[in-house]
């Protein structure tokens, strides 16, 4: 079993699948949430009140832990590309730098963080139709925040992952989950987020895709 803090599993839409799966495994789990009479945690889950922004509520929430897993997101207003922006617009990038001090002091060696195809050193493989879609939606605050996690993130003495999601959906999934890094092959379009929880899962189980950043997709759809 390992002792894992999930960043993102209460309110996150990825984020319950982790809880779900990880109890499933038999891992001991914390999750640091803002209000936990509000999340419909599975039994054995520790619920910490707080939240990432707050670098001393991740030190309290990390303490004893061996794993952190980041779903956190960006938020809009609604899941329209023009949708007024919620979070802060770096939150996740502050967030990520916070958790990786943490992890410094308390000898916290593994993270992973869910991020987005055209994050980073990825920007420069979508198509420029998709470019101009980003640039002119509210979705460029997301994708900004990304690329400064994947940043901050490499630039970290930790064993990261940081796994690239294409379009993301709660629909059942349509094909076997799989990853690969960017460049290397055409990905298909979806990722259901169960899979993509089960994915950073497999991770951590096996200790596979340390220090990269593999595009993940379900094989059809």
């Amino acid at each position: 079993m390992t002792d894992l803090l999930v960043l993102g599993g209460g309110s996150g839409r990825t984020g319950i699948h982790v809880l779900a799966q990880a109890a499933e495994r038999g891992h001991r789990v914390r999750a640091l949430v803002r209000d936990p009479s509000a999340v419909h945690a599975p039994a054995g889950i520790e619920l910490i009140q707080g939240t990432p922004a707050n670098i001393d509520d991740i030190r309290r929430a990390a303490h004893g832990t061996r794993v952190v897993i980041s779903v956190l997101n960006n938020v809009r207003a609604s899941d329209n590309p023009w949708a007024k922006p919620v979070s802060p617009p770096m939150f996740m990038t502050d967030a990520a730098r916070n958790t990786l001090t943490v992890m410094a002091e308390q000898g916290i060696r593994r993270i992973l963080l869910t991020s987005s195809q055209g994050a980073g050193d990825d920007w420069a493989r979508l198509n420029f139709l998709v470019k101009a879609f980003i640039n002119l939606s509210n979705v460029k605050v997301g994708f900004t925040d990304h690329t400064g996690v994947d940043q901050v993130v490499r630039a970290s003495d930790t064993d990261w992952t940081l796994a690239r999601a294409v379009a993301l959906t709660d629909k059942p999934a349509t094909g076997p989950l799989r990853a690969a890094d960017p460049g290397t092959t055409a990905p298909g379009r979806w990722i259901n987020r169960a899979d993509l929880a089960r994915f950073l899962l497999d991770s951590v189980d096996e200790e596979t895709w340390i220090r990269r950043a593999p595009l993940v997709w379900n094989a059809r759809g």
